[in-house]
């Protein structure tokens, strides 16, 4: 008879804390080691359509980076969106998901250990029966949190999570903290945590780089004209610049920045021309007014892609503080940044522990 999997819900106190990335880094750990995993999102929420078929974005991208086969990605049950939320509202949707978890989920072998992402905060998913708690209770699974670090005060989430999740809750991983803030959550916030039973497992510093946006996301969102360089959208822009003052302020403005995206009119020659000459990732022009020639001519020596949005600059910077703000791992060079915090700052060996999943116990299943 086949062994049955166990199962670790990688949840978080908030939306966009860094649970994908987390599954990425700890998934390429787990199979270092050797463990047969599986993944999948009971809830889905980044959708697109491939090949007809309406697909989690995040399941695509992570199932394909882990290399895993057909009958190690476990199926979505829902897919998550004002129209669903309306169907189940008005009683259309009678769907009992927790039968349909443990038909789809506990039926079916999918060897050592089945990574679920869990939804985007505690509460979502509850209408579906699917939130965090109600998934990890029907399947018996273990919880790992994810929380971005926004200050000290970060720790009153966590102490609310554990109280909803009890003893599931296996360790937390707090995320993105700045280099400056580092030895104070090691000397005060991780022993307080661990001391009221919570095991901090990971400690990730802020990265810039896993912050960034590519050139291409920004022209999806802006639905932005590509002037130039098309063949350089894989470009990452770490921050964003408004080119709004005088050049001369412009210019030590600028240079201040590193891998900027810098948002400026179409009539602004003096202030693109600045942009250029420094850390300047993509040039994004409002107001539809086409750049003179040489600056085109110059932008693409230096390999500068130039945008141009039919917005206004306010219009345009909020699209891509949002875009930002929803930042997602889809990029090669994410991945490979994420595997090297996760195995620096990442406890896999308590991890395991945990779950019961030592290298002994795995031999003898």
């Amino acid at each position: 008879m086949p062994k049955s999997a166990k199962y670790l819900l990688i949840g978080s106190t908030e939306t966009y804390s860094g649970k994908s990335a987390t599954v990425l880094g700890l998934s390429h750990q787990l199979q270092q080691k050797g463990l047969d995993i599986a993944y999948g999102k009971p809830l889905g929420n980044c959708l697109s359509t491939s090949d007809g078929c309406v697909v989690d974005e995040d399941v695509q991208f992570i199932t394909h980076s882990l290399n895993l086969s057909a009958n190690r990605i476990v199926p979505t049950m829902l897919a998550l969106n004002e129209a669903s939320v309306q169907r189940r509202l008005r009683g259309e949707d009678k769907t009992d998901y927790r039968q349909s978890l443990i038909k789809e989920y506990l039926q079916i072998p999918r060897g050592d250990l089945v990574l679920l992402e869990g939804p985007g905060d505690m509460a979502e998913g509850h209408l579906f029966d699917l939130s965090l708690l109600q998934v990890a209770q029907v399947l018996d699974a273990g919880v790992l949190l994810v929380t971005r670090y926004q200050s000290l005060s970060s720790v009153e989430s966590i102490l609310s999570a554990k109280q909803r999740v009890g003893d599931r809750l296996l360790g937390v991983v707090i995320n993105d903290i700045p280099t400056t803030q580092l030895e104070t959550v090691e000397n005060f916030m991780r022993p307080y945590l661990e001391n009221q039973g919570i095991a901090v497992l990971g400690m990730l510093p802020k990265n810039d780089l896993l912050r960034s946006v590519s050139v291409g996301e920004l022209v999806k969102q802006l639905k932005a004209e590509v002037l130039c360089r098309s063949d350089r959208l894989d470009l990452m822009v770490e921050s964003l610049a408004i080119g709004a003052m005088n050049v001369n302020a412009a210019v030590k403005y600028f240079r201040k920045r590193r891998n900027m995206a810098v948002v400026t009119g179409g009539d602004r020659v003096e202030i693109q021309q600045a942009a250029l000459e420094t850390s300047t990732q993509c040039l994004i022009l409002t107001g539809q007014l086409p750049p003179p020639q040489f600056i085109l001519s110059r932008a693409e020596e230096l390999e500068i892609p130039i945008l141009s949005v039919d917005l206004d600059t306010l219009t345009t910077v909020e699209i891509v503080d949002r875009t930002f703000g929803q930042v997602r791992v889809h990029e090669p060079i994410k991945v490979e940044c994420i595997r090297q915090l996760m195995a620096e700052n990442f406890d896999i060996a308590r991890l395991l522990s945990k779950l019961g999943l030592t290298p002994a116990t795995l031999e003898c299943c």
